[in-house]
């Protein structure tokens, strides 16, 4: 064992006349450990939202949307989607459409988005049946009510409560139809066959999904589509077959892809991700800066020991790597310390979900901790290098005086 590596662990140990120094460097180590915590704690948070939010976002929506350019209806839809499916990356395209309407029910008057869907489509019908809290996805594929001989519908939980609704019973779907020339207000009475939620208070607040042929009637334009829904084997190559699709199709139709779609979400995500690294950051600094002070109280302390090493032979070199490994030993178990306490935290998290929101406010009613293990290594390598540089001037220091004036001033 080198004797810089012995003598920096004796110091650790020693409890002679080091009382003061020992308190600190208990204190350093805490504060560097509690600073790792939070910082992985912090960036488990970020991504448990970015996550929960990407995959709310994505079971309600498509991957890539595509539309005609001029924005009109699509009528062709059958043998659009046939096309696409052919598109190398895509593994469904199933059409669907968009339109503004209003529910009335026992309860209220709400805002609702009419969602049409494609009773062909097995890939639509799953991904809406894995939401259904209460009745069946069934009458959707069946059309209408067999004892009401009317539309079925699933509506959002959000928006049933607001307006009244409940499974079996009977409500009224205004929509001002703009696709005929002027304000045509179209009311259709309308049977309630389930009750769904996402998860993402924007959707359970305010969709109504139907049959496809259905809500185009209320659009004007019978038998279209308003949008070709895509799903693709990897979500993150959405802009590359987004690009593919715009050159097989030609200039007539456009794409939008989740990312784009959802922009400005992940960007102030990303944001707040970064600045919530580089503030807790700074109150690691703060923490390892007491490992400055209790590297000054050694060098005071062990001057006479500085002055025997200096006399004997050792150079300046070792005197500083003496110190400043001394310095890393503490700044590495606050980082161990600070892992440990970190993810026993995030699994705390996890199984008393701790962190719950207001849906209406942030569209999720609990935000997971999901840890990552480069969040994990870039939290300790951060506490590690930053307690490593607060060594950098007491041990320079030490290195510094005259061997002969540390044993003169020595007690």
């Amino acid at each position: 064992m080198p004797y810089e590596l012995f003598l920096a662990l004796r110091y650790l140990r020693s409890r002679r006349k080091r009382r003061l120094a020992r308190v600190t460097s208990l204190v350093a180590l805490l504060g560097i450990g509690i600073g790792v915590s939070t910082l992985i704690v912090a960036l488990a948070l970020a991504n448990g939202f970015r996550d929960e939010m990407r995959e709310k976002i994505l079971r309600g929506t498509a991957h890539v949307n595509v539309m005609r350019a001029d924005g009109r209806p699509i009528s062709d839809y059958q043998n659009l989607s046939a096309r696409i499916k052919r598109i190398p990356g895509v593994t469904s395209a199933a059409a669907t459409s968009y339109d503004g309407a209003m529910l009335v029910g026992s309860g209220g008057v709400a805002y609702a988005v009419l969602r049409g869907l494609d009773r062909d489509s097995e890939q639509a019908l799953n991904e809406v049946k894995d939401s259904v809290i209460e009745g069946s996805v069934a009458a959707i594929v069946e059309g209408k009510s067999k004892a009401e001989d009317l539309p079925s519908v699933l509506i959002g939980s959000e928006l049933a409560t607001r307006t009244g609704v409940r499974v079996g019973k009977i409500a009224q779907i205004i929509s001002a139809n703009t696709n005929s020339g002027p304000v045509n207000p179209v009311k259709r009475n309308v049977h309630v066959a389930g009750i769904l939620r996402s998860g993402l208070f924007e959707y359970d607040s305010t969709w109504i999904y139907l049959p496809l042929d259905v809500a185009s009637e209320f659009s004007g334009v019978p038998q279209s589509a308003s949008v070709i829904s895509l799903q693709l084997e990897d979500i993150y190559a959405a802009r590359r077959v987004a690009a593919n699709i715009r050159a097989s199709l030609g200039n007539s139709y456009t794409t939008v892809d989740w990312e784009e779609a959802n922009r400005p979400l992940f960007n102030a995500l990303a944001l707040e991700r970064r600045m919530g690294l580089f503030i807790i950051a700074l109150i690691i600094l703060i923490a390892t800066l007491n490992i400055t002070s209790t590297l000054i109280l050694v060098v005071v302390e062990r001057r006479r020991d500085i002055g025997i090493l200096r006399a004997i032979g050792a150079d300046s070199k070792s005197i500083r790597a003496i110190f400043m490994i001394e310095g890393a030993i503490i700044g590495a178990l606050g980082a161990v310390l600070g892992v440990l306490l970190g993810i026993v935290a995030c699994l705390v998290g996890n199984r008393y979900q701790l962190v719950s929101l207001p849906a209406e406010v942030y569209s999720i009613t609990n935000v997971p901790f999901h840890p990552q293990a480069d969040d994990v290594l870039l939290a300790a390598l951060v506490a590690f290098l930053l307690s490593w540089t607060a060594t950098i001037y007491p041990a320079r220091a030490a290195a510094r005086v005259r061997p002969a004036e540390m044993l003169r001033d020595a007690d």
